[in-house]
């Protein structure tokens, strides 16, 4: 594969990701409602299912420092200097503690302590692996999709507790659907002629709703599913993409375009499911919306580097080069303040950028979150 292709390529397979005026997400009472969360997701949610061997590739350093500088002081294999959205949803709920990674409970290197347990994977699909190697496009792509985690959800419930307490568990429980779908966009890129990005989209789509009434038909009844970010807001986007191919936020128009199209494409799925499941709390968090309003005023929100890297490396407007990214040999240290930056590694963000996000969905109305975050705990602690 040639050298632009492959640049194209690993772009758009890894795109996917002091806060006054949305203020982070205060730790709930001790009546918390919930005190199980099962997360699905990507690298956006990923909280320790990827090590730095089985990232995707150019972001394969995720076990290596600064990763996790900023908040674990170390690298937890999160794919940001410190806690992710998932992170602050389990300190909104007055958890005591986050939520282990499959994988590691798997491997019996954790417990999940009665807290949940985070299934997502960094790199994943919505569509199963098997179109994509179908279509010769298999080459680093993370085998795991949205359905995996699904397998792995019941594995762990087999193994977990008999049939009868997994089914009241299950109910208790919230179910956050972290953003997931960029990755089918960016692995079929170099087959844009023969695999349009329409159809990638009805076809992602229709794979979370299924994985979503999947869970519904498992007994699910309280729900967070997130959407895209601004995706053509990333440095690694904006660093490959055609100079004139912006938008009215200076980032990339027809990425964003994309993103955008896709969530309204997932509302509607959304909307299905809700008339189908009445009895079940099906909120909707607008990453797309809060990442938009961040990039519209990011000096409201804390922060005087809206497209710069803080762990990255090459300078320039973006300070991001593919080819040596945060964790590797060459990029060893990160930005002396990433509290003042949004993006973390090139296609993540910094834990400041996730912990403004999470102020908007917990802690910010029906604005960002539909229903709104204190609507759902409501509902869940009526019973209804």
């Amino acid at each position: 594969m040639g050298s632009m292709a492959t640049t194209t390529l690993l772009f758009l397979a890894t795109a996917v990701a002091a806060a006054a005026a949305a203020p982070a997400p205060a730790p709930a009472p001790a009546s918390s409602p919930f005190r199980t969360v099962y997360a699905f997701g990507d690298s956006f949610t990923d909280t320790g299912n990827t090590r730095s061997t089985t990232g995707p590739y150019s972001f394969g350093y995720v076990s290596s420092p600064p990763y996790g500088a900023t908040f674990f002081h170390r690298s937890t294999n999160r794919y940001s200097d410190g806690r992710l959205v998932v992170d602050f949803l389990a300190q909104a709920l007055a958890l005591p503690s986050f939520l282990p990674p499959y994988l590691s409970l798997a491997s019996g290197n954790a417990t999940a302590g009665g807290v949940g347990v985070n299934f997502a994977v960094a790199g994943a699909t919505a569509i199963e692996h098997d179109f994509f190697a179908r279509n010769n496009l298999s080459i680093d792509i993370t085998p795991q999709s949205i359905m995996t985690q699904l397998d792995w959800f019941d594995a762990h419930l087999r193994r977990t507790a008999a049939a009868a307490a997994n089914a009241s568990k299950v109910a208790d429980a919230l179910f956050w659907v972290g953003e997931i779908g960029a990755n089918d966009y960016a692995y079929t890129v170099m087959a844009a002629d023969t695999i349009r990005p329409k159809l990638i989209r009805t076809m992602a789509v229709q794979r979370v709703t299924t994985f979503i009434e999947a869970l519904l038909a498992r007994g699910a009844k309280y729900m967070i599913v997130q959407g895209l970010p601004l995706t053509g807001c990333l440095p690694l986007a904006m660093t490959l993409a055609r100079a004139g191919d912006r938008d009215n936020v200076s980032c990339v128009a027809s990425v964003n375009r994309q993103s955008y199209a896709h969530n309204r494409h997932l509302l509607a799925g959304l909307r299905r499911l809700r008339q189908k499941h009445p009895d079940a709390v099906i909120a909707y968090a607008d990453y797309y919306g809060a990442h938009l309003a961040v990039m519209r005023s990011p000096a409201r929100y804390g922060f005087t580097e809206p497209f710069r890297t803080c762990c990255g490396s090459g300078g320039g407007a973006y300070n991001f080069d593919l080819f040596a990214t945060c964790g590797s040999p060459e990029v060893t240290t990160a930005c002396a303040q990433p509290a003042k930056y949004v993006n973390w590694d090139g296609v993540h963000m910094t834990e400041a950028m996730y912990k403004v996000v999470a102020g908007m969905f917990f802690q910010g109305g029906d604005s960002y979150c539909r229903p709104a975050f204190s609507s759902l705990l409501a509902r869940k602690a009526q019973g209804k």
